[in-house]
């Protein structure tokens, strides 16, 4: 039988590994070597905290091992022994034998690939960037698609106006895209104020004799000297050869008057300048670009997930998106990297540092519409509603705790085991009552 359970335990598609109760590892499969790295020799005597590198000393073992609480699906980022970053999802169990705590376990799953080729913003899956695979929905976003189009038909320096994370880099890469004839490469210029390598890399490029577009990020950002000789070098290439495109995160005449801004420089590339509103000004196009997300999630990952559950669309509608577009896609990306066989994205699903901000909100915009006792509405029955009123206000406390467990049931007044089989049974039933949205 022995035999059985080590060629399971090797063959198995999870990372295991157990410590003792003094947190020196006493189990570690196949999976988990080439996970971390380590061969049972070099762990055997030693704490893991001498071994790897963690995000706040934040090891689920050793915190399962102290509390006695088991942790499920937790998702870990720390560090292998040649440095490199790895994230796995775990799910961590004390054992426990005559009522002391010997031990803990930990089932590792590695998603560090899934995690590399999810977090990147707007180029996850390598191919080109082009006006066709903008979702949008917004007359704002409609004109701006337009008159970046003229502005590639024109060939002209162009200036991009635009809070950050609006989606600059994604207009101007796609100009550079809609050029006829193409040029060679699209290059990103990052302004630092103290970059003074910037001039030296433009003129190396150009002794290459290709044609260029140059995305010149956040020009503001340098020094007035640098836009000076930024300025000098771009009044003498030619504009059928090459295209220039800058960028700006606030009004123009404001960054003027405030020296951050070199005159000369904003009536370079103002021939035609292209405002990006903010995301929480142009909130039908949220949807759209939520949908196409996880379309393509589905084609590239075989995942079952359709979107948003109702209750996640009215928060992200609601919510006003201070990081802009890259903000929503990094919150995405974090979402799935957790999906297994989910169909819809629910608020349990959702990272609790977003919960806390959509926390923020005015209670009114908050409240369930199911409170509300309407005669243009069907009533609920109030066994229906008491349910409905009893999910809410239990998840509220839970968010209140930041997720903890034993405090939110001392605070409901119940034990751990009935809190955890209300939240159980709120997860199963997927209650939605009538005349909610």
């Amino acid at each position: 039988m022995i035999k059985f359970f080590e060629f399971a335990i090797e063959h198995v598609s999870v990372g295991i590994h157990a410590i003792d109760h003094k947190g020196h590892t006493i189990l570690y499969n196949n999976k988990i070597k080439e996970i971390e790295g380590f061969n049972i020799e070099d762990v055997s005597d030693r704490s893991i905290l001498e071994l790897f590198s963690f995000r706040q000393n934040d090891s689920t073992l050793l915190r399962v091992l102290q509390t006695g609480h088991k942790e499920m699906n937790v998702k870990q980022t720390y560090w292998n022994k040649d440095g490199h970053e790895i994230t796995t999802i775990n799910d961590t169990y004390p054992i426990i034998d005559n009522g002391a705590i010997i031990g803990a376990i930990e089932f590792a799953r590695d998603i560090t690939s899934l995690e590399k080729l999810v977090y990147q913003p707007l180029r996850r899956y390598g191919e080109p960037l082009t006006f066709d695979i903008i979702t949008a929905l917004s007359e704002q976003m409609r004109s701006i698609i337009d008159n970046a189009k003229k502005v590639s038909h024109a060939r002209v320096p162009v200036l991009l106006i635009g809070e950050s994370g609006t989606g600059k880099d994604l207009i101007a890469e796609s100009i550079h895209n809609e050029l006829k004839p193409a040029n060679d490469k699209f290059i990103t210029i990052f302004s630092r104020r103290t970059n003074q390598s910037i001039i030296e890399k433009i003129n190396n490029l150009l002794e290459n004799n290709k044609n260029y577009t140059f995305f010149f990020e956040r020009i503001e950002f340098l020094s007035i000297s640098m836009q000076q000789q930024l300025l000098e070098i771009l009044n003498e290439l030619s504009l059928e050869k090459h295209m220039f495109i800058g960028s700006i995160g606030d009004d123009p005449i404001d960054l003027i008057s405030k020296g951050q801004l070199l005159k000369d420089l904003y009536y370079y590339f103002a021939s035609m300048t292209i405002y990006i509103p903010p995301l929480k000004d142009r909130k039908e196009d949220i949807l759209p670009f939520v949908n196409d997300y996880f379309n393509r999630h589905r084609e590239r990952f075989a995942s079952k997930i359709e979107g948003l559950a109702e209750e996640v669309i009215t928060l992200f509608l609601q919510y006003d998106w201070p990081g802009n577009l890259k903000e929503m896609e990094l919150l995405l990306d974090e979402i799935a990297s957790m999906i297994t066989n989910e169909k819809f994205v629910t608020y349990e699903m959702l990272p609790l540092h977003f919960r806390f901000k959509v926390q923020q909100l005015d209670d009114t915009t908050r409240k369930p519409d199911f409170f509300l006792v309407q005669s243009s509405k069907e009533l609920l029955p109030l066994d229906d509603y008491l349910r409905e009123a009893e999910k809410y206000y239990v998840q509220n406390v839970l968010n209140m705790y930041e997720g903890n467990i034993t405090k939110t049931a001392n605070a409901l007044g119940m034990s751990r085991q009935n809190l955890q089989y209300r939240i159980r049974k709120f997860k199963n039933t997927q209650f939605a009552p009538k005349g909610s949205s």
